[in-house]
């Protein structure tokens, strides 16, 4: 994470990883509940991922892309 592009992969795949996370019922209750703290940024993460799936879907095709093409 010492650079942009490596903070953006870190947090699409953090967003991508706590999003599907939050489709398990038994990992929802337990690691998702709280909303204070370490666990606090995984649900945060898990809301803005399932809310905006489409643009963080794009986003994660996009990223694919630079990486494997661009770099």
């Amino acid at each position: 994470v010492y650079s942009l592009d490596g903070f953006l992969v870190f947090g699409l795949l953090l967003v991508c990883t706590c999003a599907y996370l939050r489709k398990v019922p038994r990992l929802r209750t337990w690691l998702l509940s709280e909303r204070r703290g370490v666990w606090g940024v995984c649900h945060k993460a898990a809301v803005i991922g399932t809310r905006l799936h489409v643009a963080v879907s794009v986003s994660c095709l996009l990223m694919a892309f630079y990486v494997l093409v661009g770099k």
